[in-house]
């Protein structure tokens, strides 16, 4: 895939194409957005917070709601991570 930003939403937000997945974060991440992982559920890919210029990881998980099983899933790991006490994790 090409990187190329699209602004949506008056520029608070921009989109990006990686592997074929749109993401569309914050403009507060600076580009460029670079793929790091993915896996069964999702991609993952890095950026960095112009705020605070921290190396951040974004995860997309495609069709979370598309079934309940993929859904249930999707929000067990989230109520893991808010749960974890890592300096990677927020």
């Amino acid at each position: 895939d090409s990187l190329k930003k699209v602004l949506t939403h008056k520029g608070r937000y921009v989109q990006y194409t990686l592997y074929g997945n749109l993401f569309e974060v914050s403009s507060k991440y600076v580009p460029p957005l670079r793929p790091i992982g993915r896996g069964a559920y999702g991609i993952v890919c890095a950026a960095v917070n112009s705020d605070t210029h921290e190396e951040v990881a974004i995860k997309k998980i495609g069709n979370t709601f598309d079934n309940i099983i993929d859904a249930k899933r999707t929000l067990r790991e989230i109520k893991l991570l808010r749960h974890m006490d890592h300096e990677n994790v927020f």
